[in-house]
C-alpha cells in the first residue's frame, strides 16, 4: 500500500551540479539510528513550542485594551511567519531538488516543528493576554482556585486530596510554587507557569504520541488541529491527557495483537512502559479513561487470540496482565480514592452545554458563555440541523470504517467513540431523576476527537489506495506519466504548508477567546484573564495594567474544602428568573 509520507528509499539521482555540502550532510543525518531520529523529532518539537512561547513573552502591549490585544495577536503571527516560513521553504526546496532521503529527514523535522509551533502560538497568545500580571487564567476563582487550594493543602500538610480529584497536576503546582515562587503565596504565579508550558507542549505531546502509529505527515495532520481545537489553557492538564491517551491506547493494543512475535524481554518492557504511561495519565486527569474504558476493554478482549493456541495466547495474556498491573500500581492513589468515595461523588453543576440538544457534539461553550444560551446555540445546520462540516466529517469517518476496520487505531477510536456515546446518553437520560450531571457534557470533546481521528484515517487510507491505483495504471499505460515518489513528496510538502497556515490561523482564534473581556457585565472566556489582572502581587502592588484596582491574595486558598451538597442540580450562570424553568426550583439564594 502506498504511503503519502514516503518510505525510506534509495537516493534519487540528483541533477548535475545540484549536489551540495548541505545535501551530503542531510544524507549522512538520514543514516542515524531510529532512536536518534526519534530523539531529534522530540527535541525539535518541544524546543519549537517552548522557544516560541519564550519569544512571545517579550511582546509588550496593554491586554486590557482591545487595540492592545489585536496588536499582540498580530505580533504572535509575525513571529510565527518569521520562524515558520524558512522551515517551509527548506521543506519545499528539498521536495523539488536533491535526494529523496534528504527530503524525508527534513519532512520529519519540519512536521515536528509545525506541531510545536501550533500550540506554542496558542500559549504565546495566552502570554499576551496575561502580560503585566504574574497570575494565571482564572485568578483565584473557579477551577484554577480550587486546584490552587489543593496544591496549598499539599504544601501545608493539611491533607493530600479532596474527593476523587486527580492529584498529579496539583502536586506539580505545589512543587513549582515552592521551588520558584515562595510557597503558598506564589501558587497563583505557579499556575500561570504551568498553564503556559503545558499548553505549549500539548502539540508536541500529541504529535509524538501519534508517531507511535503514523508517519510524520499524518501524525501532524492529526496532532496540530486537534491540539489547537481541544486545548483549554485555563485547565490544560485535562485535555492534554485526552489528546495523548487515544494514540497510546491504540499503540498498546497493537502490541497486544502481536505479542506472540515479541521476545519475552521486549514484551515485558513494552507492557510495563504502556502500563506506567496509563497510570501517569490517569493521575494527571482521569475522566477520559472512564468514558473510554468500557469500549476499549471489550476491544482488548476481542484482540486476545483465544483460539490461537498456547503459543499465541500465553504471551498475549502475559502482556495484558503486566500492563494492567503496572497501570494499577502507578495509578493506585487515585484508584483507592475512587473505590472508597466514587459512589458518593456527585457532579451537580449545570450550564449551557447541559441544556442544549444532547446529540450535538460538534462544538463547545464553556460556563463563561457570554451572550450564548441554549435558545441560540448551537446554530442550526443545513441538513436536519447538521452543518456541512459535520457531513464531510462523517463521510470521512465512513471511509475509515469501510477501508480500515482492520487497523487497530481505527478500532480503538471507534471503541472509545461508542463507549463515550453510550455513557453520555446514560447519564443525560438519568439527569433529572438522579439530580446529577456527572460531567456528561465533557464527552463532547472525546466524541469529537475520535470522529476527527477516524476521519483522518479515512482520508489517509483513501489517498493511499488512490495513489497506489493511479501509480499502477500510469506504469501500465504511460510509464513516463506515472506518479513518482518525488511527486508524492511534493504533494505532501504542499499539504504541510497548507496545514501550517491553518495552524497559525487556528492558534490565533484559540488565544483570542481568552483575551481579557472588554465588555462590562459579560461573562465570557476573557473574564478569566481579566481576573488575573486584578489581584495584588506578592510585593503588595497591583499588576501593571490594573489601574490601582486589585484585591488581596486570598490566603484562604491554603485549605481547600468542598461546599455542602444540597442533593439537587445547581444551574450555574442562570438568572433568578430562569431557575424554575431550567432547574425546576427557585434559586437557593
Amino acid at each position: 500500500m502506498t504511503d503519502l509520507t514516503t518510505d525510506p528509499a534509495a537516493p534519487a539521482a540528483a541533477a548535475p551540479g545540484r549536489d551540495s555540502r548541505l545535501g551530503r550532510i542531510g544524507d549522512r543525518l538520514h543514516d542515524l539510528k531510529p532512536w536518534q531520529l526519534r530523539s531529534a523529532e522530540f527535541v525539535v518539537s518541544i524546543g519549537a513550542s517552548l522557544l516560541f512561547l519564550r519569544l512571545c513573552m517579550h511582546i509588550s502591549v496593554n491586554p486590557l485594551q482591545r487595540i492592545g490585544q489585536v496588536s499582540g495577536l498580530a505580533k504572535v503571527q509575525q513571529y510565527g511567519a518569521l520562524v515558520g516560513l524558512p522551515l517551509l521553504a527548506v521543506l519545499l526546496y528539498t521536495a523539488y531538488r536533491g535526494s529523496l532521503r534528504r527530503h524525508q529527514l527534513v519532512q520529519r523535522l519540519v512536521c515536528a516543528a509545525v506541531a510545536g509551533l501550533a500550540t506554542g502560538a496558542v500559549a504565546g497568545g495566552i502570554a499576551v493576554a496575561l502580560h503585566g500580571t504574574p497570575f494565571g487564567l482564572g485568578g483565584q476563582e473557579g477551577d484554577p482556585g480550587n486546584v490552587m487550594g489543593m496544591a496549598n493543602n499539599m504544601m501545608t500538610g493539611h491533607k493530600l486530596l479532596p474527593g476523587v480529584y486527580p492529584p498529579l497536576f496539583p502536586a506539580a503546582l505545589a512543587v513549582v510554587a515552592k521551588v520558584f515562587h515562595h510557597g503558598v503565596s506564589g501558587v497563583g504565579y505557579a499556575m500561570k507557569d504551568l498553564q503556559l508550558v503545558v499548553t505549549a507542549v500539548a502539540g508536541p505531546a500529541t504529535y509524538l504520541a501519534w508517531r507511535l502509529l503514523l508517519r510524520p505527515f499524518w501524525a501532524v495532520l492529526l496532532a496540530a488541529p486537534a491540539a489547537i481545537l481541544f486545548m483549554d489553557p485555563i485547565r490544560p492538564y485535562s485535555h492534554i491527557t485526552m489528546l495523548v491517551m487515544i494514540p497510546v491506547l491504540a499503540g498498546c493494543l497493537r502490541e497486544l495483537h502481536r505479542a506472540s512475535t515479541l521476545s519475552t524481554r521486549s514484551l515485558l518492557l513494552r507492557a510495563a512502559g504502556f502500563g506506567a504511561s496509563f497510570g501517569i495519565l490517569f493521575l494527571w486527569y482521569s475522566g477520559w479513561f472512564i468514558w473510554a474504558a468500557p469500549g476499549v476493554m471489550l476491544l482488548a478482549v476481542f484482540l486476545v487470540p483465544w483460539r490461537g493456541g498456547r503459543a499465541r495466547l500465553r504471551p498475549a495474556l502475559t502482556y495484558l496482565g503486566v500492563t494492567l498491573l503496572a497501570a494499577g500500581v502507578v495509578g493506585s492513589p487515585l484508584l483507592y480514592q475512587m473505590v472508597r468515595l466514587g459512589a458518593t461523588t456527585k457532579d451537580r453543576y449545570a450550564y449551557v452545554m447541559t441544556y442544549i440538544d444532547p446529540a450535538y457534539v460538534m462544538g463547545w461553550v464553556s460556563d463563561r458563555e457570554g451572550h450564548a444560551n441554549y435558545h441560540v446555540y448551537p446554530q442550526t445546520g443545513e441538513l436536519a440541523g447538521q452543518s456541512a462540516f459535520t457531513l464531510l466529517l462523517l463521510a470521512a469517518v465512513g471511509l475509515a470504517l469501510a477501508l480500515g476496520l482492520r487497523n487497530v487505531a481505527v478500532r480503538t477510536a471507534a471503541a472509545a467513540l461508542i463507549s463515550s456515546w453510550l455513557l453520555r446518553f446514560w447519564f443525560a437520560s438519568h439527569m433529572q431523576h438522579d439530580q446529577a450531571v456527572q460531567l456528561y457534557p465533557r464527552t463532547t470533546w472525546i466524541i469529537m476527537y475520535t470522529l476527527i481521528i477516524l476521519a483522518v484515517f479515512g482520508l489517509m487510507m483513501a489517498s493511499q489506495r488512490s495513489v497506489g491505483w493511479l501509480r499502477g495504471v500510469g506504469e501500465a499505460v504511460r510509464p513516463a506519466r506515472a506518479i513518482t515518489p518525488q511527486a508524492v513528496a511534493r504533494g505532501v510538502a504542499g499539504a504541510v504548508c497548507a496545514l501550517a497556515l491553518f495552524a497559525t490561523m487556528g492558534a490565533s482564534w484559540s488565544a483570542n477567546r481568552y483575551m481579557p473581556t472588554t465588555e462590562a457585565g459579560v461573562e465570557d472566556m476573557g473574564l478569566d484573564a481579566l481576573r488575573a489582572h486584578h489581584i495584588k502581587q506578592q510585593n503588595g502592588t497591583c499588576p501593571k495594567y490594573a489601574g490601582g484596582d486589585c484585591s488581596d491574595i486570598n490566603m484562604e486558598l491554603a485549605e481547600y474544602t468542598f461546599g455542602p451538597d444540597d442533593l439537587r442540580i445547581f444551574c450555574g450562570n442562570a438568572d433568578k428568573e430562569q431557575w424554575p424553568l431550567q432547574c425546576g426550583r427557585n434559586r437557593p439564594w
